[in-house]
């Protein structure tokens, strides 16, 4: 049975509209054995649309994290302080400038649930001193949720753990019946993505070497896994000898549309031939 889709948070590189290329390539639910596990969580649009029975779920943003567990938590309570909330603009810069160290985790989450909906195009930037940053965007997008979407996020995530982690200890948990998929930090088609100015919005070649180091070691202890990234070839062979599907998607009102040059490709590590390898 098709699950539906759960999409509250916005976030850069987040794969909702590629969901329909990317699902028939996973296995289902009720397929996985052991956990669903994603190291790079962030939007979380494959873990909701898939809605595994058990879960690890992890991302290196604590903001996310806490966003994702209040809701978990106490849904009801994050809709109230939510919507609470000015739809002023002077409001929403109020509001990212609070100092929230001492506050609850309902309201901590209703907070960057705020700032995520109502900031400039769901962009999700801190600067050095890990600070949100993203300037106003409007409210048009405040009200497409209500509290029933933030309980169906709840009853999902309720199979979760969650956890605020780097990739590598993560990867490195998983056994024999866990299936990982992993959408690392990536710019299409290029070999990493670098901003020296802000914390979350980057990731290196040598992050991807050392991701390709533990997917290889998964595969060794007989652990599937997926992975989307950028078609760039020193990305590509990095992962040599596993099968790989482009991802082309359109932009506007065409999502999905194939392009001649896909910058973003599917990886996996399971099938009966890969020698029917796609690129």
């Amino acid at each position: 049975m098709k699950q539906k889709s759960v999409n509250i948070v916005r976030y850069p590189g987040g794969k909702q509209r590629l969901l329909n290329l990317i699902i028939p390539y996973l296995p289902t639910a009720d397929s996985i054995n052991g956990r669903f596990i994603d190291p790079f969580l962030g939007g979380g649009s494959i873990f909701f649309a898939l809605n595994p029975k058990k879960a690890l779920l992890s991302d290196i943003n604590e903001e996310l994290i806490n966003l994702y567990s209040g809701i978990r938590l106490f849904p009801s309570q994050v809709w109230e302080i939510y919507k609470s909330f000015p739809k002023t603009k002077e409001a929403y810069y109020q509001i990212r400038k609070m100092d929230v160290e001492g506050a609850n985790l309902a309201f901590k989450a209703a907070r960057i649930l705020y700032l995520n909906r109502t900031c400039f195009k769901g962009m999700w930037r801190h600067n050095a001193n890990g600070q949100f940053n993203v300037g106003y965007g409007g409210q048009d997008r405040r009200w497409a949720i209500d509290e029933e979407v933030l309980k169906e996020v709840a009853r999902r995530l309720k199979k979760a753990i969650l956890k605020c982690s780097d990739f590598e200890p993560i990867i490195s948990s998983a056994q024999e019946g866990d299936f990982i998929f992993l959408d690392p930090p990536y710019k299409p088609g290029e070999r990493e993505l670098a901003n020296a100015h802000y914390v979350y919005n980057r990731f290196s070649y040598n992050d991807h070497k050392r991701l390709a180091t533990l997917l290889a070691k998964a595969t060794e202890r007989g652990i599937k896994w997926a992975m989307t990234t950028s078609s760039h070839p020193d990305i590509l062979r990095l992962f040599s000898g596993n099968f790989f599907i482009p991802l082309s998607k359109g932009t506007g009102k065409f999502p999905g549309l194939l392009t001649d040059n896909p910058k973003e490709v599917l990886i996996f590590n399971y099938g009966e031939d890969k020698d029917e390898t796609i690129f």
